[in-house]
């Protein structure tokens, strides 16, 4: 039987007039992999800060297993500006020591590419102080993940993290032993981690076996079952149950909550995008160019991105653009964006790009447009227009927009300077929907925004008749908007991926794989200087460096596999002492493979 690690027991908390949290009680066990959602405000922040005793609570009390190990990410983090890098993450493990280590060379590698830092002027060595929040996150989640725990607290871990890093982590986190309760608005990663969920509404947390699939169709079938909710809300989830049964195989891992009863709520519901129909009023605003690139080079200051380009983005073409950073994804729409506003004037460093005549634009980049705080969210949109027309015979108001957007009649009143950051985003959204473009830019749309809002901007642009390119990292959101996804793989070309983002994947390990295997780690190790070894000597290290890599990697598996053992037959101890002798045994070998891996760098 798991182990309980914590106990919330009816706990409250109030701000101000509002109570966040009424009543709420709740477990987590050993081997638990919870993901919280809800709306940004409703309290799941607030929620686990209490679950890992970080804020206090009104009334109710939270209890920890005696001993617990555990691991906290926040949003601000706790590190030592005038520390370095290698001080927060390693601490005072020697090169050798933590070079060898492969927990540590796989967490280093997973979230910044390599153990040199490549990202970092001076590697482990650059002092925090002047770095960036994405950057000292990033290092924050590294020094976690380093260290041994019995539970992982996160909040928002997949922010400032590309489309691999969001990957890698979902993997290292399956493979952990720790136990983990996530706050995040990334679908995908819920659907990859987690095995129950928590949604937080309105004061109370309603709990549900299974990830974020299997929480979409329980939670209908409740809703159903309740008949509480209004039929706009309603009319929402029934459209994502659609997509989400029609969508990938396999995509819930355990269907549950009698997932033929949620069938029935969307036997009539249409596909998300009638995809002729949007294509044939898209020509009708856009005509037949939309943009044409030639040949086109695309620079940032005196760095080339793009080279010898030539694409076009067609009436009606929906585009999710992925890539590395640094890749060329924001400044390819900057010079599309350029050409546009300057009718075709201003052109890139070489090459040329036609822009129809017909286009309207609107680009939505990740900086928040700054509005005057003293507006208020209502008059901010009517600003803009009264009403706009979203296509085959749909109108709305600009108040009827901003109430789909979740500004409630109340919330329309609130001043600008009083929103929060995702507020903004989604009324500077909404304030480019409302100036009726037929061409959409946007650049990580998905910033700040809850779940609930997402899927509301999903069943927006489902039935948007025009062009768009969409720059994110949110898997779900590329899935749900778009139809083709183009890649930028850092070899200044732009590809397309007929399998979309798993192909995108797959490619990047192709390039990761094709690269010298041993470079990395023998940059960073920074060991003692060896004699000098002969060309050949060299190339033979080399190839026994990838056979022991390899060798390691089978033991990093079978370790796994036995940890997982040992748990599911705690209770049969001749067993346990079994598994614990070939653990040991394993141990020891992987130590022995891991100073011979050492060796084997400095020579390679």
């Amino acid at each position: 039987m798991a182990v309980n690690l914590v106990n919330v027991e009816q706990v409250s908390k109030v701000y101000g007039t509002r109570a966040l949290l009424d009543g709420v009680s709740l477990g987590v066990s050993e081997g638990d992999r919870i993901g919280v959602v809800g709306r940004n405000g409703d309290g799941k922040t607030t929620l686990i800060r209490m679950l890992a005793k970080l804020e206090e609570a009104d009334t109710g009390r939270v209890t920890h297993n005696g001993g617990l190990r555990l691991g906290v990410l926040t949003q601000h983090d706790s590190l030592d500006p005038k520390a370095t890098i290698r001080h927060e993450v390693i601490g005072d493990l020697a090169d050798h020591e933590w070079a060898g280590s492969a927990k540590i060379r796989d967490v280093l590698t997973g979230l910044f590419g390599g153990l040199g830092l490549a990202g970092f002027e001076h590697g482990l060595d650059t002092v925090i102080a002047p770095l960036s929040g994405g950057e000292r996150r990033r290092i924050a989640l590294a020094k976690l993940l380093i260290a041994e725990q019995d539970l992982i607290v996160l909040d928002e871990p997949t922010n400032h993290l590309d489309v691999e890093g969001i990957a890698w982590l979902a993997g290292h986190l399956r493979a952990r032993r720790s136990a983990l309760v996530c706050v995040t608005h990334d679908r995908w990663f819920l659907d990859q981690v987690c095995t129950r969920m928590w949604d937080v509404q309105r004061g109370t947390v309603h709990e549900y076996e299974g990830g974020y699939s299997d929480y979409v169709f329980a939670r209908a079938e409740r809703e159903r079952i309740a008949a509480t909710e209004e039929g706009k809300r309603q009319n929402l989830m029934r459209k994502e149950l659609a997509w989400l049964r029609r969508g990938a195989p396999a995509r819930t891992s355990k269907p549950r909550y009698r997932i033929e009863a949620a069938n029935e709520l969307i036997a009539d519901v249409p596909p998300p995008r009638d995809t002729s129909a949007l294509m044939k009023f898209a020509n009708a605003r856009l005509g037949k160019t939309v943009f044409e690139l030639e040949d086109v080079t695309v620079q940032a200051g005196p760095k080339t991105l793009l080279t010898h380009l030539t694409w076009q983005l067609g009436p009606g073409d929906r585009i999710g653009l992925v890539g590395v950073n640094g890749a060329g994804k924001t400044s390819l729409l900057r010079a599309l964006e350029q050409a546009a506003r300057t009718q075709g004037e201003a052109q890139p460093a070489a090459g040329r790009i036609v822009v129809g005549k017909t286009v309207k634009l609107a680009y939505l980049s990740q900086e928040v447009a700054e509005l005057n705080p003293n507006l208020r969210v209502l008059e901010a949109v009517q600003q803009v227009r009264d009403r706009v027309d979203l296509g085959k015979g749909r109108e709305m108001t600009a108040g009827q927009l901003c109430e789909q957007f979740g500004f409630s009649k109340e919330k329309q009143w609130t001043p600008v300077g009083d929103l929060s950051g995702g507020e903004r985003r989604r009324l500077q959204i909404l304030r480019l929907l409302m100036d009726e473009p037929n061409v959409l830019f946007l650049d990580e749309p998905t910033n700040d925004l809850d779940i609930e809002t997402l899927t509301q901007l999903e069943d927006l642009l489902d039935g948007w008749p025009g062009s768009m390119i969409v720059i994110s990292h949110d898997r779900f959101f590329i899935e749900r908007t778009t139809d083709r996804v183009l890649a930028l793989l850092g070899d200044k070309s732009l590809r397309m991926l007929p399998r979309g983002i798993d192909e995108y994947l797959e490619r990047r390990l192709q390039m990761a794989a094709s690269a010298t295997p041993a470079a990395a780690p023998a940059a960073a190790s920074q060991a003692a200087q060896a004699p000098a070894v002969s060309p050949q000597e060299a190339r033979a290290a080399k190839k026994e460096l990838q056979k022991v890599e390899r060798q390691l990697e089978k033991m990093s598996t079978r370790e796994t596999t036995l940890h997982a053992q040992i748990a599911d037959n705690a209770t049969d101890f001749e067993k346990v002492a079994k598994l614990d002798a070939e653990l040991r045994e394993l141990v020891a070998e992987r130590d022995v493979l891991e100073m011979r891996w050492l060796e084997l760098a400095e020579d390679a």
